[in-house]
């Protein structure tokens, strides 16, 4: 089988304990995230609540030999360089057989549950100051996605040609908001027009959650106490997320906006097709809901505007006629715990066995390249 470069639409930073410190407006510096060593390891504090450890960035390629010893918290002085310095990043890609990488946060996704809408607005532009120094070290391999505040949606649109003049790729909002802020609101219009209009995709990443509540009552607020149903069941958020903007018309009114389903794997994907239809054609009271003027059904959306990244999921791929393989895109998730490194090239040459070479390629290589610009 021949051997094709590989891009991974998923890969993340960890970021260092001094980034908010030397980033953030100076104002919030004292209330900003900070790490602290306790007994047990070190923890992000923002605001006097404690978030994640380090357990993301110094386990990787763990489950592989001894998943039984994978834990919650770790030392920033155990995580792998790659997480912080590009240098060593880039060669840690090269050792997976990874081309070129799509950058992510790893303590900036447990963040977006910081309450004050003033202080989580300065450390997402703290941290897209701080991701574009990274990805400056070579950025036709590396591509960093913003993280934006949704709290005021002309803000984050700002905040999103700030991030294209800084040279980001790409735009991070969180995959679930309280019933009052659901993605069919139409006060979201500005921030899905500039999207739009500077053709920068928009992502919905596990783990970015603007609420309180209910991660409360899942016991997910508290990485030490997270139940493994919540892991299985995760995939409702991005459900949610993507259903309120097919049926609110924001793919309609906006055909050029993409929008990404990341880490949720593919396999819920034909059921949740399925279900969009028969609710768009055979629910009662259907006619009174918006109706598309440039699509002819919710499923025809979601293959022409969402794109789905995913690490390992042998019945997605079985089923990728169905979602449709334009979309596709594996993502390695270095260097976190669940992460295919160092394996990727090996698991994807067994998961895409059966798979064309046309299609191997594009899901590897060439639709991440196309959504986010590698030169190839």
């Amino acid at each position: 089988m021949k051997k094709l470069p590989c891009i991974s639409s998923d890969t993340h930073v960890i970021e260092p304990p001094s980034l908010w410190e030397d980033h953030i407006d100076p104002e919030l510096r004292e209330r900003g995230p900070v790490v602290v060593a306790e007994d047990d390891a070190d923890w992000w504090y923002v605001d006097g609540d404690r978030f994640l450890s380090f357990s993301g960035g110094d386990q990787t390629g763990v489950r592989f030999e001894a998943p039984e010893t994978l834990r919650t918290g770790s030392r920033f002085a155990n995580v792998r360089p790659g997480g912080y310095l590009p240098a060593e990043h880039l060669a840690d890609n090269e050792f997976d057989g990874i081309a070129g990488s799509v950058l992510y946060p790893t303590a900036g996704l447990g963040f977006y549950r910081v309450r004050d809408p003033k202080l989580f607005s300065a450390i997402c532009r703290a941290y897209n100051d701080w991701l574009a120094g990274f990805c400056s070290y070579d950025p036709g391999r590396l591509k960093g996605i913003a993280m934006l505040t949704v709290d005021d949606p002309a803000e984050a649109a700002a905040e999103l040609r700030r991030a294209k003049e800084l040279g980001l790729a790409g735009g991070l909002i969180p995959t679930a908001v309280g019933e009052a802020d659901r993605y069919d609101h139409p006060k979201y219009g500005p921030l899905w027009t500039v999207a739009a209009e500077l053709g920068l995709p928009l992502s919905l990443h596990l783990g970015a959650y603007r609420l309180w509540d209910d991660l409360v009552k899942r016991d997910a607020g508290d990485p030490t106490k997270t139940r493994p149903s919540f892991f299985v069941t995760v995939s409702g958020y991005v459900q949610t997320a993507l259903a309120d903007m097919i049926f609110g018309g924001v793919f309609d009114q906006h055909p050029d906006l993409r929008v990404g389903t990341i880490e949720h794997e593919l396999g819920w994907i034909p059921h949740f097709l399925d279900r969009l239809d028969f609710t768009y054609t055979q629910r009662q009271d259907n006619a009174s809901w918006y109706r598309f003027e440039n699509f002819g059904s919710p499923s025809e959306i979601f293959r022409h505007s969402v794109f789905c990244s995913f690490q390992d999921d042998a019945l997605g791929i079985q089923e990728r006629e169905c979602i449709g393989v334009e979309g596709l895109m594996f993502g390695s998730d270095y260097p976190h715990s669940e992460s295919t490194f160092p394996k990727s090239i090996e698991i994807m040459d067994e998961r895409l066995a059966d798979v064309p070479d046309r299609e191997r390629e594009m899901i590897l290589a060439s639709n991440v390249a196309k959504l986010y610009g590698f030169d190839r």
